[in-house]
């Protein structure tokens, strides 16, 4: 048996660990989008498949049996072309689904449904930490002409896409002190952030409650039915079960 694990979460990693002694082969797979990722202890490939025909190759010539996506709940296009593709080459497939954040006491959280709903709940003169990744920047264009800041790992290989942006470096853990002197010194009245969950990216809701700064939490996209599991024991679980169904 071959388990592919598309990873690039904590979770992810705390998977690839938990079966590196169990003799089950597993191959990871990293999107690439950190410039020197973290090794993991299993074999690891990184980089893009090419297309879902190269997905579709790269299963066939490694003898893929099942595939564990441990992605990020908003990779929506490679979770839902993988499911599909899976389920077309009747492969087990599981995605592990963190629970989504909630509001606690002391939170000003605003939910919206999509990037073009940020500037109407902003106030032109706001200074806004743009949590949502790199890739994603485009999508906020709306918000040109206020103070943009986006948090990266790795140095900017491109300008940023528009009027008013600016990059800050910066390599996690943080830790919700951190967080709340960076939006201090920043001047940060504003934060927008992807509902991903997991404890990864408390840290900055944390410090927004704590200095009583409004949020914009963007929802989550849909994702095709499948198996769906909510933590790293409930994934071993299922790649231990597919040895007992074979």
């Amino acid at each position: 048996m071959t388990v592919l694990l598309l990873a690039g979460t904590s979770e992810a990693k705390r998977i690839a660990w938990g079966l590196t002694d169990t003799g089950i082969k597993v191959i990871a797979s990293l999107a690439g989008a950190t410039r020197s990722p973290e090794p993991m202890p299993i074999p690891t490939r990184i980089g893009g498949f090419g297309g879902e025909e190269g997905f579709r190759a790269f299963v066939n010539a490694k003898g893929v049996s099942a595939v564990l996506d441990a992605t990020h709940p908003f990779a929506e296009h490679i979770s839902n072309r993988t499911a599909r593709v899976c389920s077309e080459l009747g492969l087990p497939y599981a995605q592990l689904v963190r629970p989504v954040w909630t509001p606690e006491t002391g939170d000003n959280w605003t939910a919206i449904d999509a990037p073009t709903d940020a500037a109407a709940l902003i106030p032109e003169d706001a200074v806004v930490f743009l949590a949502t990744g790199r890739q994603t920047l485009a999508d906020y264009a709306d918000l040109e002409g206020r103070r943009v800041l986006c948090r990266l790992i790795d140095p900017p290989t491109a300008p940023f896409p528009f009027e008013g942006g600016e990059f800050v470096i910066g390599r996690p853990p943080f830790s919700p002190r951190s967080e709340a002197q960076l939006f201090q010194a920043l001047g940060v009245t504003h934060l927008v952030v992807k509902n991903a969950g997991g404890e990864g990216g408390r840290a900055k809701l944390d410090a927004a409650r704590a200095l009583n700064i409004p949020v914009l939490m963007l929802k989550r996209p849909a994702m095709l039915a499948g198996t769906q599991l909510s933590n790293v024991p409930e994934a071993l679980a299922w790649v231990s079960s597919l040895e007992v169904r074979q």
